[in-house]
């Protein structure tokens, strides 16, 4: 039986920082009232940079830090919402960027859980004989569907991408454990970015509500499938919508004191599909993390949809 793992990450944020202080002077909120509902400190903001700039530039440095050229990736997957073109593909326009020559390309939209689904999309296909090395993408410009006159949006989302290179394995030495994903679709309003020229809102309180009681049990029943107990992960990486959220979930899921709970959102905001693997991809590139740390990775949002599993650190 063949499995995947993943062998090396990367991230990429745009050089603009934009501070709480920064907004302060574009609408009316500050920066206690910012750190007190969403805990965001600073994000990145892009300027000329392209979804598929920021996506290829994670993606270089996932393929750098694993030793692979190009030419051995047969599948490219992105998770994204916000790209513009729609053919082509933001996959197929990464691969060209790398000179990746044949590979399976697709993007794949579930908005915040985007990379989680890629990522367990990538591992199916890998198990299936279908691909052999991915690379798997989140990236995301929320700054194209921000409302800046509207603060209960423009102070949390910001841009960036990260990146995963996964290749096939042994059964035995699988580091891509089962998903476990699904949607509440009567929930949908939740998170709304409709339209030609889409502006992004959202129910704060209905999604605050729903992630803080249902994530949990959702992300035990990841543990669950991969064979572990919450005490025994080094690591759990929430989707960066909230650091209360985060907070919330890490205290109600019975981790071990001294695992380590991403909190990237502090300086990056919500990136959507890209938190995850930008998170993570921080986590291992500071020492906090090591190879074969088991960490779960849990994914929701738009839609109301989720995905979750238990990865082993490269």
């Amino acid at each position: 039986m063949t499995a995947s793992r993943i062998v090396a990450l990367g991230h990429y944020q745009p050089p603009k920082i934009l501070t709480n202080d920064d907004l302060s002077a574009m609408v009316d909120t500050d920066d206690q009232w910012i750190r007190s509902r969403v805990g965001i400190r600073t994000r990145h903001i892009a300027e000329d940079e392209t979804v598929v700039d920021l996506a290829a530039g994670a993606a270089q440095k996932a393929l750098a830090h694993a030793g692979v050229t190009p030419d051995q990736i047969d599948l490219v997957a992105v998770a994204t919402c916000t790209a513009v073109e729609r053919s082509p593909n933001t996959a197929a326009s990464v691969a060209a960027r790398l000179g990746i020559p044949t590979p399976a390309a697709y993007d794949l939209n579930t908005v915040c859980s985007g990379f989680s689904y890629a990522l367990a999309t990538a591992d199916h296909a890998i198990r299936a004989g279908a691909a052999t090395r991915a690379l798997v993408i989140g990236a995301e410009r929320m700054s194209d569907v921000l409302d800046w006159t509207d603060r209960t949006t423009c102070v949390i989302f910001a841009d960036g991408a990260g990146a995963a290179v996964l290749e096939a394995v042994p059964d035995e030495q699988a580091g891509i454990g089962p998903v476990v994903w699904g949607s509440e679709p009567e929930k949908g309003e939740a998170v709304v970015i409709r339209g030609w020229q889409p502006v992004i809102s959202q129910q704060g309180q209905t999604v605050f509500r729903w992630a803080t009681t249902q994530v949990a049990p959702l992300a035990r029943q990841a543990c669950e499938k991969a064979g572990l107990d919450p005490s025994e992960l080094r690591g759990f990486v929430a989707h960066q919508a909230n650091l209360r959220i985060i907070d919330a979930i890490a205290g109600r899921l019975g981790l071990a004191e001294d695992a380590v709970v991403a909190r990237d959102v502090v300086d990056s905001g919500n990136t959507s599909a890209a938190s995850i693997p930008l998170a993570l991809s921080k986590l291992v590139e500071r020492g906090e993390l090591h190879s074969g740390d088991p960490v779960l990775l849990f994914g929701f949002g738009g839609g109301l949809a989720y995905a979750g599993q238990v990865v082993r650190c490269p």
